[in-house]
């Protein structure tokens, strides 16, 4: 009597292919998920830098008195009368890796809001000097997690008050 079935042998054989089968899709996924984790933290990392230079760049550009303190030159100030003759002041501090600018126009209360978030504080990292009549600026997100990642951005502005 003849039976039907599987040997031992086919048995192992099959299991050891879609061992390997497993294998390279678990190896696959890892990659998808540590290519994703990277570009996702670059990506933040990106758009922060980039936040906080345009809103430094659009304020020094239009800064009559521009003010650093020693150090890393925040807190920065900033002020400016408009073609109305209203008067502003701009105020960056950079604390717990955010970027705060706080405006008040003609005096009134400062509005305060976040600018960029996972700016580095390192003096190293993130700078502002302003030296005849140019004002240097070095920022640097750093984000951290599974795949850190950070960006550094270069600029250099010439106030209106330089011009």
């Amino acid at each position: 009597m003849k039976q039907h079935g599987f040997t031992l042998i086919e048995v192992l054989v099959a299991t050891a292919i879609i061992g390997f089968i497993g294998a390279g899709l678990a190896v696959a996924l890892g990659q998808v998920i540590n290519v994703n984790a990277i570009s996702n933290n670059r990506v933040v990392a990106v758009k922060q830098v980039e936040n906080a230079a345009y809103w430094l760049n659009r304020d020094v550009r239009m800064s009559q008195v521009v003010e650093t303190a020693d150090g890393s030159g925040f807190p920065l100030n900033l002020s400016w009368v408009e073609w109305n003759n209203t008067t502003c002041q701009v105020s960056y501090t950079l604390t717990n890796n955010q970027l705060q600018r706080s405006i008040s126009v003609n005096g009134t209360q400062p509005l305060t809001m976040t600018v960029a978030q996972h700016i580095s504080g390192s003096p190293d990292d993130t700078l502002c000097q302003y030296s005849n009549g140019i004002f240097n600026l070095k920022l640097t997100a750093s984000v951290g997690g599974f795949r850190p990642a950070s960006e550094t951005r270069f600029a250099q502005v010439t106030p209106r008050s330089a011009q």
